[in-house]
Parts: structure tokens; sequence; C-alpha cells
């Protein structure tokens, strides 16, 4: 896909497709009325006689418009006539991108950079433009034998070529196309999407920029630096544990790096802690916070960034076997912490808690871990925000900042020290889990007893990174890639 900015005065348009916008009380933005003027208010008479509505998200497509060398003209609703939500710009934006295929066209002119939208400009405009599009035209159809390709060529965004905006469609473009390439990996199948495999895939993406290296982490290297935990998460696997490292170095050696972590559990049956049949559907998206570091990797290189950022991937497979981890066994940590493993199924933050005890050696600025941690957080926030809890109210006040920026939202939940009692364990230093109540802050609160030497803050992902609503409808989202490369750009500025 192309995306590209297009000044051009609307009527000269030839031979594409034009979308424009009609409100609930018959008004038109400045391209509509170009458009309806150019046909003598046809727009207008189609309105009067209720053929096209302004209700928001509504589309009514016309052709071979009278006065026009346009291809087609795609009216979307935009409801009320004020100043739009950002959640509202986002969803006129789907429900254009929705109605192309019907018109089996292969340039698209979007006019909607023209429509008010509470406290945002027209960069952040053009950046949602390119990335709601995006998303509502994925598809991944690697597998399958016939496929249906995309008719769409070239998306065209009707602004000024000025700075800003020829910057914010740089930005939009790498938000995009790391997006794309977190759900790429994210949706593979666990039989191809291996340790073994996100190693390969982060020696990929290292070779195609120069500013980037990697190094993995072996078992054996694992067990002589003691990361007793990760590796007893790893025991019931064919599959052998990895964990990958990969540097960006976009700024002097001296400026510290920031760290994230993803937890890439790249299949989990729950270990000895069996889960159900059903609840092992969509298991294969456990790695999806190791998938969204290499995404936010990808972004940052091509934006080049001028900052360090270090991924580390935290990869196994959590499977039961004769020689898997048992309820009650009780680990050592890298850190030199002992755990009581109550619950296999809680193994997520057992190799998270020893890679980020790793990440000390890079006496980071900041650490930020992503993982698909608990179905909590589902019961808790649903599908629509990320959980934050943090042991640094400034990275707290970035990252959500940088969560409305992007539209990738997220909620801070507390890391209160009275939590911490749930973890007691009668014969370790800590249980891995903290019972029934308060899941996602427990969870957090064991992560946090590995965090003292650096500020840090979780990002629990579960409900977010991949949409799991039926066997027909599981699909990785690419969250929270937006969020993270926001919060980067942020810090070099």
């Amino acid at each position: 896909m192309r995306f590209s900015l297009n000044s051009s005065p609307i009527i000269t348009q030839r031979h594409t497709t034009l979308i424009v916008s009609l409100f609930e009380d018959g008004s038109l933005t400045s391209s509509a009325s170009k458009v309806d003027k150019a046909c003598h208010g046809l727009i207008h008479k189609l309105y009067k006689q209720g053929q096209c509505q302004g209700k928001l998200g509504t589309t009514t497509a016309l052709y071979s418009l009278p006065g026009t060398q346009l291809d087609h003209v795609i009216v979307v609703g935009c409801g009320k006539n004020r100043s739009l939500t950002a959640g509202n710009f986002r969803k006129i934006i789907a429900s254009s991108i929705k109605s192309l295929p019907t018109t089996a066209t292969n340039s698209v002119l979007l006019c909607l950079t023209e429509l008010a939208v509470e406290q945002q400009d027209i960069p952040w405009k053009i950046q949602q433009l390119i990335e709601v599009s995006t998303h509502t035209l994925y598809q991944f159809n690697q597998f399958k034998t016939q496929k249906e390709p995309c008719q769409l060529k070239e998306l065209q965004i009707h602004a000024e070529m000025n700075s800003h905006n020829k910057k914010a469609l740089a930005q939009g473009v790498g938000v995009a196309e790391a997006v794309t390439y977190t759900k790429n990996i994210a949706n593979l199948p666990s039989n191809i999407c291996t340790p073994s495999y996100l190693a390969k895939e982060a020696r990929i993406l290292s070779a195609q920029y120069k500013t980037m290296n990697v190094k993995v982490l072996e078992e054996a290297a694992m067990r002589k630096l003691g990361m007793g935990a990760m590796l007893a998460v790893a025991k019931g696997s064919a599959e052998k544990p990895k964990l990958i490292c990969l540097h960006y170095h976009g700024a002097p050696k001296q400026q510290a790096p920031i760290v994230l972590v993803g937890k890439g559990i790249t299949f989990d049956t729950g270990g000895i802690s069996l889960k159900t049949a059903d609840g092992m559907v969509g298991m294969k998206y456990d790695m999806c916070g190791a998938a969204t570091v290499l995404g936010t990797l990808k972004a940052v290189a091509q934006l080049k960034l001028p900052i360090n950022l270090i991924g580390v991937l935290a990869t196994a497979e959590n499977m039961p076997s004769g020689t898997a981890s048992k309820p009650e066994d009780i680990v050592t940590s890298l850190s030199g912490q002992t755990i009581e493993i109550l619950n296999t199924d809680a193994e997520g933050r057992l190799v998270l808690c020893d890679a980020l005890t790793y990440c000390e050696r890079f006496k980071p600025d900041v650490v930020i871990d992503i993982a698909t941690l608990t179905g909590a957080v589902l019961i808790a926030l649903g599908t629509h925000a990320s959980a934050l809890l943090t042991n640094h109210a400034p990275l707290a006040q970035d990252l959500l900042t940088a969560a409305e920026q992007s539209y990738d939202r997220v909620w801070q939940m507390p890391l209160w020290d009275d939590y911490q009692e749930q973890l007691k364990s009668p014969f370790a230093d800590m249980a891995n889990v903290g019972g029934r109540f308060a899941g996602v802050i427990t969870a957090a609160c064991f992560l946090s007893r590995f965090t003292k030497k650096f500020h840090w803050a979780h990002l629990d992902v579960a409900g977010t990174a991949a949409m799991m609503m039926g066997n027909q409808e599981r699909m990785a989202t690419g969250r929270p890639v937006p969020l993270l490369v926001q919060y980067l750009i942020n810090r070099k500025r």
C-alpha cells in the first residue's frame, strides 16, 4: 500500500475514488460541497430524498457523477455537526475503508482531514488515517490456498504538503508497517512460531538495519547464569527456551537505553495446571508481548529515532510432560529470590522475572514489559484498554500521555504494598500467584520484586493484543505498538 499527500483541487481529480463527508443535518464539508456544486447539487438532492444519510459511520457510494471525472464518490456520515471525538473519527475512517472493496478501486483520495476532531490537529489526523486504514484492510491469508487480494493500491490524503504533514505521513507509515509486521508474527501458528523462529526473526530484523545487533542466550547460558524461573517454564517442552536481546543504537553510547521486555510464550497449555481444550484456543497469542517488541524496534529503526533501545524477548513453550514443573515446586530466580510455583499456568511472570533481572546489566533509563499476563485484565478492562502498573509516577504520566496521543489506550491500576501480602508462601520467598482477587495487580506485584533497581512499567495486554471473540474472529491487533512508538517519539523531543 502506498500513502501520499495530495493538495490538488478536488474537482480536478481524475480516475480515483473520493471520500467526502456529510453531517446529519445535511451540511457538507468543504470537499463535499465542491463535489456537490460540480454535479449541480446531486448530493444534497439525494440527502433530501433519504438516499444519502449523515448518521455516523453510514456510507453511500455514488458512481459517474456528472461534472466530474471521478470513478466513484463515497459519502460517509459523520453524525452531529460538531467536533468529533477521537474514537468517532476513527470509526468514520474504518467505515469509509470498509466500503471500498465493493468499488474495486485502485486509488482513493480521503478528504477527512477537514473534519474537526477534539483537541487534535491535521498531522494527528493524517497519522490516524494511515493507521486505521491499514488496520481495516489487514488480511492474514498466508496459509489459505484461495486468497482475496486487496484491490486498493494507493491511498492519498487531501492535505497541504508542508513539513508537519510530511512528518506525520512518515510516522503514520512507520507505525502502520510495524503494526502489520507485529500482527503477521503474532498470527503465526505455534508449530511455526517457536522460540527458535523468533530468534531467527530477530536476526533478520537486525540484518535489515545497520543500527541493530542481536544476541541470543541459549538454555546452557541461562542455566550458567542461574535463570531458574525461566528454565522451569520450559522444562516440559521439546522446544528450547531463548532469551533474545536486540539492541538499537540511535544515540551516543553514554545515553542510558530504554529497555522493552516482551513475554514470548509461543504456546501456553497451562503446563501441569492444564487449561481446558477451549481455553487453549488463542494461546498462540501468548507471545504477543515479544511480537510487540520486535514491531516497535522495527518502527524505531525505520524512523531513525535518536535513542538507544534494547528489546528483550523471553521466549519458551509451556507444555505438560514427565519433565514439566509441578505445582509446589520451588525454583531460584536469577535475582536469587525463591519462588513456589503454585500454578504452572502463571508462567509468564516466571520468564519475565528473570528477564527483568537480566536488564539490570544494561543500566537502563526505564524498563517497560509487555505481556499477555492475566485473564483477570479482561474482566477488569475488557478489550478496550491495556492495564498499566508502574513504580515510577513520571513514567506512568509519559505512557498515559502517549496512549491518548496514539489512541492506544491504557488505564493505570494501583501497585500498593498492601497487595504484596497475597504472594506470601510458607516455604519460599514468594508464591507465583496471589489467589482469585486482584489478579492483574498481584501479577504486577510479583514482577515489581524484580525491578527495584530501575524505573519500570508493566503493560498487561491480554485483552488488547489479540481479539478472540470465538473461533471465527481470532486476530492479532498489533497493540500496543502505536502506544510504545509514540512514547519513544516523545522521548526524543
